[in-house]
């Protein structure tokens, strides 16, 4: 896999990350003020786009736009079902698991070319 391929992948799992603690982090702090945590998410979220801006970019070399959509959300699903377990204590499903199969379903449609 060439740097064009691969690297809007790891680009996005990093903004991820980033993205998923400015949209979710602050829920394990439900005492603290709102106003607080919305600029500490914007905070996050500023640092998000330094890797998401770049990931697109260098993808659409190679991905079309909905290639990378798809990429971008599947990397979600995965962050975020992480994020959730970990930091937030929260289970996973046998729905959470169906979902998530559904989705990878969806990709694969995407990726597979024209019907």
């Amino acid at each position: 896999m060439s740097v064009p391929h691969l690297a809007p992948i790891l680009l996005l799992v990093v903004s991820n990350v980033f993205m998923t603690f400015a949209w979710y982090g602050h829920l394990k702090f439900d005492t603290k003020p709102l106003w607080a945590m919305v600029i500490l998410s914007w905070g996050i979220a500023f640092f998000e786009y330094w890797f998401a801006v770049p990931a697109n970019r260098i993808g659409y070399q190679v991905y079309t736009a909905a290639e990378l959509k798809t990429i971008q959300e599947v990397i979600t699903l995965l962050v975020f079902a992480v994020f959730s377990v970990t930091w937030l204590g929260e289970k996973l499903t046998v729905n959470h698991f169906i979902g998530f199969a559904l989705i990878a379903g969806g990709a694969w449609f995407i990726f597979r070319g024209p019907l």
